[in-house]
């Protein structure tokens, strides 16, 4: 976990990393950070000229066409870079789609000689574990290049085990009695993976741990700075978030709401705000996410689960409208007795957002 971590903390600074797997390396910068200088540190590692990198929703939305059909399916697509394109700003527009378009020459998609089947979908993988737009600028290299110029060195392993991995190490770190508004009797439970990043939050609502027989009501929430905290009128969190914990505070034997650290369907505060960007424009929330080069649904539900277990709460009542949380949870272990349904009427500025998730992502609203 500390490798990925380093790597990441790495391509958020614009420094070029050695990912590695099957005999076979890459060298790879963030296209939406990566400088003069770290080009140049890759140019320096590279054995053949970089391409860029991209998830293939994103190549399809620079490409203005769909792309050819890719084995496996949603593999990564290689954008042709010349020299032209081989520069920050460039870069930074390709990977970027709120960013301003005007480009020195349309790009192409070419092969991506001397990758293997699961270098490129690592790669990608990584810069998501960041955070970051899914577009990175890669070359082939060898392990030595990496060595004689420092680059940090990542496994392909690391990278795909890297979900499970840290959702395995969430401890349980500190709790607090925090008395709420909707529920005075009420704790708060942070746990933190071995990555040391940003902690998951289980809000306890009375004792649901000592329910017996009884399924206490579960939710799992992933948090919103906009909704939760500013009140933004574009989501219906906030409303979701008050309300559970009022729901449950009525239950006689509580119940836990799970606050993840999942910004955005698991794509990050910044990500969200350049798809919010991306909707004003016309798009949906599920293709501008796409646009993004993120899938619809970023979210990891082995987090929730492994918050559950540890919590001693393996069998619950969820309250939710959306079916992929039942069946992530179930899939992880965790019996779900019941679905329990969560509905807020829309406020006028939202009402294409909810409409989205029941026509798109299949929430049940009715």
């Amino acid at each position: 976990m500390r490798a990925v971590h380093r790597a990441v903390s790495d391509l958020r600074r614009g420094t070029p990393v050695l990912l590695e797997g099957g005999g076979e390396a890459l060298v790879l910068a963030a296209a939406e950070t990566v400088g003069a200088r770290g080009l140049a540190e890759l140019a320096r590692a590279a054995l053949a000229p970089p391409v860029l990198l991209l998830a293939a929703t994103r190549a399809a939305a620079v490409l203005a066409r769909p792309v050819p059909a890719t084995a496996p399916e949603d593999a990564p697509v290689a954008i042709r870079l010349s020299p032209a394109l081989l520069d920050p700003d460039s870069l930074r527009r390709l990977a970027d789609p709120v960013a301003e378009q005007l480009l020195p020459e349309a790009p192409q998609i070419m092969p991506a000689p001397g990758f293997s089947q699961a270098l490129s979908p690592a790669a990608i993988a990584l810069a998501k574990v960041g955070r970051l737009l899914p577009a990175l600028v890669a070359a082939p290299a060898s392990a030595a290049a990496g060595t004689r110029l420092g680059l940090l060195s990542v496994g392909v392993a690391e990278v795909l085990g890297y979900p499970a991995t840290a959702a395995a190490s969430l401890t349980r770190v500190a709790e607090a009695s925090v008395p709420l508004q909707d529920a005075p009797e009420a704790r708060i439970a942070a746990f933190r993976a071995a990555d040391g990043g940003i902690e998951h939050l289980a809000i306890l609502v009375g004792r649901p741990e000592e329910a017996g027989e009884v399924a206490p009501l579960a939710r799992i929430h992933s948090e919103c700075f906009t909704g939760d905290l500013l009140g933004s009128l574009r989501c219906d969190c906030g409303p979701q978030l008050h309300g559970a914990i009022a729901r449950m505070a009525a239950e006689p034997c509580g119940g836990v709401l799970l606050y993840l650290a999942q910004e955005g369907r698991g794509i990050g505060l910044v990500n969200k705000l350049r798809a919010y960007t991306l909707q004003d424009g016309g798009l949906d929330t599920l293709d501008a996410n796409r646009a993004l080069g993120y899938g619809a649904d970023e979210r990891d539900f082995r987090v929730a689960a492994t918050m559950l277990e540890a919590l001693g709460l393996p069998r619950i009542r969820l309250l939710t409208n959306n079916p992929d949380k039942v069946a992530g949870l179930s899939a992880c272990g965790i019996e779900v007795t019941g679905r329990v349904s969560h509905l807020f009427a829309a406020n006028g500025v939202n009402d294409a957002y909810l409409a989205t998730k029941k026509a798109r992502f299949g929430h049940l609203m009715g």
